[in-house]
């Protein structure tokens, strides 16, 4: 039995005050897109800099995977030595967020395999959403999924836009704000991430995180199953359903749900 199927049948799943999603490839297939979209702004912005160096949609991924635009703008300026100024950064940061939204809004759609399990989710606790990136990206990729009525906007948190000191994952600041904002015990909320910085973020808040592998590809699944299991989740799944069945499977006091299949 996993520590946190144990938890949640030692203390029931009533005490579970609170699910908090991942967006960005926890709701919705956006990272692929969103890179592909951000990848343009990035070079535009390097080039600025002075920097000759054009990335592909993929070595962004890997490198800032995670991390908000305007958290990796600042790792990719120190990266290549160059002076960041904020006000720069301030109009990158905007262009960015609307490229990649209005890209979004017509590359996204909604997923059956993810609005029924939530719909199930949302008849037992009344979920929130944390993201490192803008709020009006959220609430564009939420709405054109069809899943903007099950998270209310006093429940949408953004590192970019609701915080005053914007923190991007894997900082825990977002999530305990997070919590501090829905006034919940990170102790008592389960977190679902399905990125390592994301997963960093929700368990140094000190909530129990789950690893989700849904719209991770197959062939980097295992490799993202360890690493997730490696920075302190309490256990992997690879799907929404999966989610919901552990939840179902504590509050019955049956046998835990299967990890992630290898």
């Amino acid at each position: 039995m996993t520590a946190v199927t144990t938890w949640v049948v030692e203390r029931s799943v009533p005490s579970v005050a609170a699910v908090l999603c991942n967006a960005d490839g926890s709701l919705f297939p956006s990272e692929e897109p969103a890179y592909e979209a951000s990848t343009a702004v990035t070079n535009h912005f390097l080039a600025q800099l002075g920097v000759h160096h054009a990335y592909e949609p993929s070595e962004l991924l890997d490198l800032t995977h995670g991390q908000s635009f305007r958290s990796a703008a600042a790792m990719l300026a120190r990266l290549h030595g160059r002076h960041l100024d904020p006000e720069d950064l301030e109009q990158w940061v905007a262009v960015e967020r609307d490229v990649v939204t209005a890209h979004l809004r017509v590359t996204l759609e909604p997923d059956a395999q993810v609005r029924a399990p939530l719909d199930e989710l949302a008849r037992r606790f009344e979920p929130g959403v944390v993201t490192s990136g803008a709020s009006v990206r959220l609430s564009a990729c939420l709405e054109v999924t069809g899943l903007a009525d099950l998270f209310a906007p006093s429940r949408r948190i953004s590192a970019e836009s609701s915080m005053a000191r914007p923190l991007s994952k894997p900082d825990p600041a977002v999530y305990s704000f997070a919590c501090e904002r829905l006034g919940v015990d990170p102790g008592a909320t389960i977190a679902v991430e399905h990125s390592v910085r994301g997963a960093v973020s929700a368990v140094a808040a000190g909530c129990w995180t789950l690893g989700l592998l849904q719209f991770v590809p197959h062939e980097r699944r295992r490799a993202r199953a360890d690493a997730l299991r490696a920075v302190g989740v309490v256990d992997v799944v690879d799907s929404w359903w999966d989610v919901l069945s552990l939840l179902d499977r504590s509050r019955s006091r049956t046998a835990p749900p299967a990890t992630a299949r290898r």
